[in-house]
């Protein structure tokens, strides 16, 4: 198996006429979380959404684990163990904590196995424990946010892409859900991260991305993309 669990080689996306993405190109190795930066509007959900099987690219390769997925349905994509988590969490606001989990493992036919992994959530995050009755639509932000994320990992993802996690969540919340992002990562779930907060994105992430209007402008692993001048003045406010 290859030790790239995500390629994309000269992605084209477009919205109607509008040019979203202008021959994308990046790799996310296994193991590892790699950041996609850029300001609103440069094509960061859309590069997710596109992977994802959301929207349709209109050229390029887009490869997950070694296999062509550019023409699969998204549920197909899901299937493969490829979960994306949107911005704006997404979940079913109508049901309780423990149906949103429920559903977020319907591909799985092992009923012990769903809640096996459904307890393994409620040990990652205690509150949803606690909650597990309580309807969606009730709970904070952050708490939205760790339920969206604990539905995304009932299928036991091989590669997890998180939209925005920290949009419009409180300062300690944020530190949550980044401490969470790195124990799933350190139980082995390759992530590919668009963050909002590039000083965030950067401490966490072994390597990054930055887009413009659609296009890759630059790349490198974290800790020289926290030093490069450009990155600094356009994303870390200094």
């Amino acid at each position: 198996m290859s030790d790239l669990a995500l390629v994309l080689q000269n992605v084209e996306t477009f919205y109607g006429k509008i040019h979203a993405l202008k021959g994308v190109s990046l790799e996310v190795p296994k193991g590892k979380i790699v950041t996609l930066l850029g300001s609103n509007g440069a094509g960061k959900t859309t590069t997710l959404k596109t992977i994802s099987g959301l929207i349709q690219a209109s050229a390029g390769k887009i490869e997950f684990y070694g296999r062509d997925i550019v023409k699969e349905k998204a549920h197909n994509i899901v299937s493969m163990g490829l979960i994306h988590v949107p911005e704006g969490r997404r979940i079913f606001k109508d049901l309780t904590v423990k149906e949103n989990l429920e559903l977020g493992g319907f591909t799985l036919k092992d009923d012990s196995l769903r809640r096996n992994r459904i307890e393994h959530v409620f040990e990652m995050f205690p509150r949803l424990k606690d909650r597990q009755k309580q309807i969606g639509g009730t709970l904070s932000g952050g708490e939205q946010q760790m339920l969206a994320i604990g539905r995304a990992m009932i299928t036991d993802p091989k590669l997890l892409l998180l939209d925005e996690p920290s949009m419009g969540l409180a300062p300690l919340i944020v530190q949550d859900i980044m401490r969470i992002i790195k124990q799933l990562n350190a139980e082995g779930t390759t992530v590919l991260l668009v963050e909002q907060n590039a000083k965030i994105a950067l401490k966490l992430a072994d390597y990054g991305y930055v887009l413009e209007t659609g296009e890759l402008v630059m790349e490198g692993n974290s800790a020289e993309l926290r030093k490069d001048e450009r990155v600094t003045k356009a994303y870390l406010g200094e």
